[in-house]
């Protein structure tokens, strides 16, 4: 059974579950996405019911926080298991790509591709990185949605940053035609080609990894991790004094 935190149906999944139950989805089955929230995406839904409803129609969702986990433990909430979105990815790659298997990607900047491949042992990926603010240009959207569906396969990460990620996710399902499992992970392939750094293993245990991207991207990152991201305790303390679910609703 899901497990309901703020308005949303968690995945009651580790790592490596997850990893299998994604895994185990053939590249011919219609397109389901799967989706990775966290503070900051908890947030922004809590602000959009529309984008929370694109969340809520993930085939799997899954906690990218363990600042979020701690917090809801430390106020009396049953959280989820923390899947973290490159950490997923990570795995997957490592554990679930056949051999020669190619993977579609959506995002990462052409430079990084040779460098991801390179490093993780990679068949060539179909992958299309559309423009900055594609998300408003209709064509440059539609030509987004088109790739995916002409170019199946098994995985199809999805690294164009949130909200972008699940709308274009949302936006391939309604069209039909696509197959295959969407990823939404953001900066995953960045790290895993190189292009930017992750805090250290011991950081990211302890729930700090967020401090290492402030520290080394505050100009983008200050306003969201110091001002916005912090609601999300007035969240879970509402959730956790009223039982208020923000939202729920069935799946589909």
């Amino acid at each position: 059974m899901p497990i309901q935190l703020l308005g949303l149906p968690f995945a009651d999944l580790d790592l490596p579950a997850a990893a299998a139950c994604i895994a185990g989805r053939s590249a011919d089955a219609p397109f389901e996405y799967v989706v990775t929230p966290n503070a900051d995406h908890l947030v922004r839904l809590d602000r959009d019911p529309g984008l929370r409803a694109i969340y809520r129609r993930a085939v799997l969702c899954l906690l990218d926080s363990r600042v979020v986990f701690g917090l809801s433990r430390l106020f009396g909430l049953q959280p989820p298991p923390v899947v973290v979105g490159s950490d997923l990815t990570a795995y997957l790659l490592a554990h679930h790509l056949r051999p020669d298997e190619r993977i579609t990607i959506v995002g990462l900047s052409a430079a990084w591709l040779p460098a991801l491949v390179r490093r993780h042992g990679l068949a060539t990926p179909a992958h299309h990185d559309p423009p900055m603010g594609f998300e408003h240009d209709p064509a440059a959207f539609a030509a987004a949605v088109a790739f995916v569906r002409d170019h199946p396969a098994r995985f199809i990460f999805l690294a164009v940053g949130s909200p972008r990620q699940e709308r274009l996710a949302a936006a391939i399902t309604v069209a039909g035609g696509a197959t295959g499992t969407g990823l939404c992970i953001g900066a995953s392939l960045e790290f895993l080609a190189g292009a930017r750094r992750r805090a250290p293993r011991f950081m990211q245990l302890i729930g700090m990894e967020w401090l290492f991207r402030l520290v080394t991207d505050p100009r983008r990152l200050l306003r969201r991790y110091l001002i916005d991201s912090p609601r999300v305790i007035a969240l879970l303390l509402k959730q956790r004094w009223t039982g208020d679910r923000v939202g729920v609703e069935p799946r589909g």
